[in-house]
């Protein structure tokens, strides 16, 4: 990766937590990662079934989210362990500056996790870091993730944030199947805005985990 390629993908990724202080224009265009199988959010209040771990989902009232897809041409083995070991998220993820288990042992319902990522200036605000602190709520191994937690920065603040994974097999590899919703009084000041920033967030996700993980198959 170049280093242009990998601060865009920073920018972006950092900025879908600064939803209503950042122009469109200063993020560039997103792209979806081949095979990727977007979903027009939903904004109203009785969206369609969402993503579920275990029974329990992303916020229904929520304002802000989104949901998206990609087949990934890898082991379920590999893809779950590249997405569990959060801990090595630096290495494959460019947007995350830290990473520190607040837990011990295999990761699991109840872990938790407090993890930076840098947030360029703005037309509004000054260049500063965010803190998300996430709390695995349900997990079925190498089947479905949900966690949830605040993302906290200096006068950027995203209330609760949640965030479902599923990965099923099918034809081909593996589909990893994502979507997360935002709340707070801040973001959700321009809800459109936030939520197409969200939506380069979970693309780039996406498209990181699926060419480590297909590159690891490989090797």
């Amino acid at each position: 990766m170049s280093t242009s390629t990998g601060t865009r993908r920073t920018n972006v990724r950092a900025a879908l937590f600064t939803a209503p202080l950042v122009v469109l224009g200063v993020l560039g265009t997103a792209v979806a990662p081949a095979g990727a199988t977007p979903h027009t959010p939903h904004t109203s209040h009785h969206p369609a079934k969402s993503l579920t771990c275990r029974g329990e989902g992303v916020d229904r009232d929520a304002l802000i989210r989104y949901r998206t897809s990609t087949v990934i041409d890898a082991p379920l083995s590999t893809i779950w362990k590249i997405q569990t070991d959060v801990e090595r998220w630096p290495s494959w993820q460019a947007p995350v500056a830290t990473i520190e288990r607040l837990d011990h042992g295999p990761f699991r319902a109840g872990s938790a996790f407090r993890w930076t990522t840098p947030v360029p200036q703005t037309p509004t605000t000054p260049a500063t870091t965010l803190e998300i602190t996430s709390t695995v709520e349900q997990l079925k191994r190498k089947s479905c993730i949900r966690w949830t937690g605040p993302a906290i920065g200096e006068g950027l603040r995203i209330d609760r944030g949640v965030h479902v994974w599923n990965f099923t097999e099918v034809r081909g590899g593996v589909r990893v199947s994502t979507e997360e919703t935002h709340a707070g009084e801040q973001i959700e000041s321009n809800v459109p805005l936030a939520t197409e920033i969200l939506g380069q967030g979970l693309e780039g996700w996406l498209s990181e985990l699926k060419a480590t993980a297909e590159a690891r198959a490989d090797g």
